[in-house]
């Protein structure tokens, strides 16, 4: 049973770690409501204060979580800091009972907001966890978070390409070398259940369901997470057999500038396979050509990949490992497209 009304959690959660989650729920458990404020100045760039206050929003959805708006520097003195917490409780008729902390200064800081304290595993032996080591290396110390913490510092890094460019067999075999996740194309499995006839909002539904196979796949993965196409392909497939797309999916795809880490076009440099579904070569080379543009248009980095299987897998990890060069010069590829039609023909 709660002993307490009210209990204040502070902090900047940087990132929110096992050490953190322990001092949570000591105050879930100790109070009957829940108040978190967390603020850093200077922010964090990686994860800014509204990430970290969706950490605590969705691993304790039934706290009030408050992120603190110019606020005090970190380096400013402690009283400093209680007091802007003191006002910030005040402006919003908040008046905590109970204050948790694992910190040295948490008996003064409670004093000064006339609320008792608990001391949590000040000496980190129940927890022994470090925001700095963590940050130092976020992935050799994965262990230390919640998978859905954990995965924004995942790298999401997206294949796209025409169809028959070879996205799936790259994602998965990116994945088994680098020991982590890929995700399939969703649309395919859409499109064959529904033998081929879709109408806009199955584009929708395609875009979406992607997303989320993302997302779960990211709370499995390590340091990257492998993905065969996204949104603005399926933008592309909705325009060419409906000459139209939702609203709802053109934001997915505007989503995609700033969704993933590396863009990677897979080159139509090798043999067209048809399987039944697909179109024909002429189809890839133009749709290849689309890719390209819109990247261009909406100002995505990318880089292409060419050569055999092996080639292009030693070309992702020059890529994950930092190699330089022009994000955004594509390599032509060495198939002629032939004579081509005027604008507009579909052949």
């Amino acid at each position: 049973m709660p002993t307490h009304e009210h209990a204040l959690v502070v902090g900047k959660f940087a990132p929110l770690h096992r050490g953190h989650q322990l001092v949570l729920d000591r105050a879930s458990a100790s109070a009957s409501r829940l108040t978190v404020i967390l603020w850093s100045n200077p922010d964090f760039v990686d994860m800014p204060n509204e990430v970290r206050a969706k950490w605590v929003r969705e691993l304790y959805p039934q706290a009030t979580v408050l992120v603190g708006d110019n606020a005090p520097r970190n380096d400013a003195p402690d009283r400093v800091h209680w007091q802007y917490v003191a006002s910030m409780l005040a402006d919003r008729g908040l008046a905590p009972d109970v204050v948790l902390t694992s910190e040295s200064y948490g008996a003064g800081f409670a004093h000064h907001l006339g609320a008792a304290h608990i001391a949590v595993d000040e000496p980190r032996s129940e927890r022994p966890v470090s925001g700095s080591a963590i940050r130092a290396d976020v992935h050799a110390r994965r262990g230390d978070l919640d998978p859905r913490v954990y995965r924004h510092f995942v790298e999401k890094v997206v294949f796209l390409g025409a169809e028959s460019t070879g996205k799936s067999t790259l994602a998965a075999r990116m994945a088994r070398e680098l020991r982590t996740q890929f995700v399939a194309e969703y649309g395919r499995v859409h499109y064959e259940e529904h033998g081929g006839r879709l109408d806009l909002r199955d584009y929708v539904t395609i875009a979406e369901r992607h997303r989320e196979n993302e997302d779960e796949a990211a709370l499995q993965a390590h340091r990257w997470l492998f993905v065969d196409t996204n949104a603005i392909a399926t933008m592309f497939f909705s325009h060419y057999y409906d000459r139209d797309s939702l609203a709802a999916l053109r934001l997915l795809a505007d989503d995609c500038r700033t969704r993933y880490r590396h863009v990677i076009v897979c080159d139509d440099d090798i043999d067209f396979e048809q399987d039944g579904w697909r179109d024909n070569e002429l189809w890839r080379a133009r749709m290849q050509g689309m890719v390209l543009h819109d990247l261009a248009v909406r100002g995505i980095g990318y880089r292409v990949v060419s050569g055999s299987l092996d080639e292009r897998v030693a070309q992702v990890k020059a890529i994950l490992a930092g190699a330089r060069g022009d994000p955004r010069e594509p390599r032509r590829s060495r198939h002629s497209l032939g004579p081509q039609p005027p604008p507009g023909d579909v052949g």
